[in-house]
């Protein structure tokens, strides 16, 4: 999934290695636990392997010239190829259960401003089943051994289920937004809730 989210950034613009892992927390920091540097470079290396990036040319500019692709410090500067282009345009149609699963449903939520509709209400209703799965699964583990449970225990158990049902609420809402045309509403970002985080579970105990 890293490797989608590296394509998408890098479709915008070329990027070096710091703004790269910059912009990804900033897109999936809410999402993802911090990218570290020793993630980063190998799927980068693994990027170019695959010809989907390669790097700027790194030859000094004369003193007419400005660097196009090269920081002021002469950091490597990554781009995506033509085969970058499509492999992304692969990865942002695909609607299969790795993308409405814990690791890829938050990726693909951050760039669903340039999915089409189509698959992003697949993902949507994708997720809200596995979801419901879940919650279904907790409601029956309560109600099966809630008694037997010590009481740290069962808040834990009940704290899932809240999250449960909270995001089961937005992703609801966000389907009703997608079947009649109307994006999703701007909240502040105090306002945040478990409704407006497309991945509420991820890193709850």
């Amino acid at each position: 999934m890293l490797e989608f989210a590296i394509l998408g950034l890098l479709h915008e613009s070329p990027m070096h290695g710091y703004e790269l892992r910059k912009e990804l927390a900033a897109k999936l920091g809410s999402i993802r636990a911090a990218i570290s540097y020793g993630t980063l470079y190998p799927t980068l290396r693994r990027l170019q392997s695959a010809g989907y990036i390669t790097e700027a040319d790194e030859t000094p500019p004369t003193t007419a010239e400005v660097p196009v692709l090269t920081s002021k410090r002469g950091r490597v500067v990554y781009k995506i190829t033509a085969e970058g282009k499509e492999r992304f345009a692969d990865l942002i149609a695909q609607a299969g259960p790795e993308t409405y699963d814990d690791a890829g449903f938050g990726i693909h939520f951050a760039f669903f401003a340039r999915t089409d509709q189509a698959t992003r209400l697949r993902i949507l209703e994708g997720r809200r089943r596995k979801v419901e799965e879940r919650r279904e699964s907790m409601r029956d583990v309560l109600a099966r051994a809630g008694e037997r449970l010590d009481a740290y225990t069962l808040e834990l158990q009940r704290h899932g289920l809240d999250a449960c049902e909270r995001e089961v609420r937005w992703l609801e809402e966000l389907i009703v937004n997608e079947r009649s045309g109307r994006a999703p509403e701007p909240r502040s970002a105090g306002s945040g809730t478990a409704e407006t985080s497309p991945h509420v579970q991820d890193e709850r105990p």
